[in-house]
């Protein structure tokens, strides 16, 4: 059976959730490639984000799905989501309105090392995070 006539599978089914049921998300602006974040999807958040378009993670932290700009109105519109290879990884390619990072930051990759002279800020706070947040982040 050729790729062309073999039934469509869910994206969904070609992921391989880790023992917790989780899978890393990274989150790239689709028309930039700009690497925003990365983030756990669970299957539900997975199913949601395909279903709503609206980017859905798993917070490990709450033990809850959280949908991307719920708190701070920052959202993530989903455009296309890619397994990798070995099916452990996924690629959001979405919109992102506003600020991705927690720190109030374009990304979460705002730091970076350059030569041995150490970490270099190379993002600046968009937002403040107590604005977005109501606390400091």
């Amino acid at each position: 059976m050729s790729e062309e006539t073999a039934p469509r599978q869910s994206i969904v089914d070609l992921v391989a959730f880790d023992a917790n049921g989780l899978v890393p998300a990274i989150a790239q602006q689709h028309d930039t490639g700009e690497v925003l974040m990365m983030a756990w999807m669970n299957r539900e958040a997975v199913e949601e984000t395909i279903r709503t378009r609206r980017v859905c993670y798993w917070s490990r932290s709450r033990q809850a799905l959280w949908r991307k700009g719920e708190t701070s109105g920052q959202t993530q519109t989903l455009r296309e989501i890619r397994v990798d290879c070995d099916g452990d990884t996924l690629l959001l390619l979405v919109d992102q309105e506003g600020v991705a990072c927690h720190t109030g930051r374009r990304t979460c990759f705002y730091r970076a090392a350059r030569g041995s002279d150490g970490v270099e800020m190379i993002q600046p706070v968009e937002q403040d995070p107590a604005k977005l947040y109501g606390s400091g982040g």
